[in-house]
């Protein structure tokens, strides 16, 4: 039987790959004359390796490192700006569902014509930038209210789209009231000033993947203006690949030098993955500024924009501070200068080197196939390698673990037919890989595949 698995294995490898050449850069050279400075105020591309007999444990010098492209931008992050941004979005007075529209300088109108303007001067005009309008219903009261969307094409030669929102509505005590003050500074000025420097430093480059920036309207009120974004996207066909949510992200003195990510179902779920590559990215970007990964939706009782994705199986996770202060929820006290800006710029510096290393990196590999061989403890990985690949890495994470084991790595030029002679027995196995480029930018990983090691399953082959 296993015979006869090797065999179909070297077969469909003959049949169906299809040698390709041409490997991609993810983005042009780096030249600081492309950032805009600082100011107050389709189809996947794909190529297959030849077929090749079977390569036994395989080593690899091709790993995952710091590509100097993108260190470099994270050296780009300006806190100056940063502040500058959650002051001005705290200067309209009240950024809530039912405050005005029209007035010129206050209100959520005038709020989300600035972010609009902004996302267009921070595009290096290589960004679309527009309204989503939509209607809510909220407590009997109909509004129209309006996404921010600003998108960042790729180049074609990835199809995925990745998601970074934040909400830029605030409100106080009473959901309904639009008059009162409500600052909003770190809910969740600080997330929207997180997607303009981002936006800002990633639109000086050009990705291989989409980016899509959206300020969400009306979370406060229940989620509404991210529902309306996926369901949209849904019937659009939009190949979302990560969803990032950032609330609650500025830090303030004294909390712990770290931030939490919520990831839904951890061990088993494309939340969970996604969790598990930004951690691996962040610490090898960032290593300063730990991440701790909570297996849960959201904290007890609350609630975010991410959640609309994980509903519709679109893989997200949400970013908060490490410590929240519950004195300055939906609180007049909560302004600009109670925020940690050197903390702040620590978030947007992991967020660049997540979404530049999605967007960058190489496409993501077909689901592997995997066998079971003889000895009992080998294990084939078959799957089609691409063109824009210098090498893979490859996980076998033991279940329950929720982190990246060690990972085995594959130059492109033996990639595609691999034998592990050494997995170790008696274990259930999640297993996926990702391809390296050339600069070490690591793209994102397959699906899980499900490889049962007991001895029963071996038996019965």
């Amino acid at each position: 039987m296993r015979q006869k698995l090797r065999n179909f294995a070297a077969i469909a490898l003959l049949l169906s790959f299809i040698v390709m050449s041409s490997a991609c850069s993810g983005f042009e050279d780096p030249d600081p004359r492309l950032l805009p400075s600082p100011v107050a105020t389709v189809a996947p591309y794909l190529g297959v390796s030849t077929a090749h007999e079977a390569i036994v444990d395989p080593v690899s010098n091709v790993v995952p490192r710091p590509d100097p492209t993108i260190q470099f931008l994270l050296e780009e992050v300006s806190t100056q700006q940063l502040q500058a941004y959650v002051r001005t979005l705290e200067s309209f007075g009240t950024r809530n569902s039912y405050s005005a529209t029209e007035e010129f300088d206050r209100g959520i109108g005038a709020a989300r014509r600035w972010i609009y303007s902004e996302f267009e001067r921070v595009g290096n005009g290589r960004m679309l930038v527009e309204f989503q309008d939509f209607t809510m219903d909220y407590s009997g009261i109909p509004t129209t209210q309006r996404n921010i969307v600003a998108t960042l094409p790729g180049n074609g030669r990835g199809n995925g789209v990745v998601v970074m929102g934040a909400h830029y509505d605030t409100r106080p005590r009473d959901l309904l009231d639009g008059e009162s003050f409500a600052p909003g500074a770190n809910d969740n000025a600080a997330g929207i000033a997180l997607l303009l420097e981002t936006a800002r430093l990633l639109s000086s480059r050009q990705w291989n993947q989409t980016i899509v920036f959206v300020a969400f309207a009306s979370e406060e009120q229940g989620t509404y203006g991210s529902r309306n974004f996926v369901q949209n996207a849904v019937l659009d066909g939009m190949n979302i690949i990560a969803t990032l949510n950032f609330d609650v992200i500025g830090g303030e003195a004294g909390i712990p030098y770290s931030l939490r990510m919520f990831a839904q179902d951890l061990r088993q779920s494309n939340n969970g993955e996604l969790g598990r590559y930004i951690e691996y990215i962040a610490g090898m970007y960032v290593p300063y500024f730990p991440i701790t990964v909570i297996d849960s939706l959201d904290r007890e009782g609350r609630y975010g924009d991410h959640r609309e994705f994980i509903s519709m199986g679109i893989p997200a996770v949400r970013f908060t501070q490490s410590v929240e202060n519950p004195d300055l929820l939906n609180s007049v006290d909560d302004r600009w200068n109670r925020i940690d800006y050197n903390y702040h710029s620590s978030v947007v510096r992991m967020a660049v080197s997540v979404a530049a290393n999605l967007l960058g990196g190489p496409s993501t590999p077909d689901t592997p196939l995997i066998f079971r061989t003889d000895p009992g403890n080998a294990v084939q990985v078959v799957w089609a390698v691409a063109g824009d690949a210098a090498g893979y890495v490859v996980s076998f994470r033991p279940l329950p673990m929720t982190t990246y084991p060690t990972f085995r790595y594959v130059r492109a030029n033996q990639a595609g037919n691999v034998i592990f002679t050494d997995i170790s027995p008696g274990i259930q196995y999640a297993v996926s890989l990702a391809a390296v480029d050339a600069d070490g930018r690591l793209g994102d990983f397959t699906p899980e595949v499900l490889l049962d090691m007991s001895e029963t399953t071996a038996a019965s082959e």
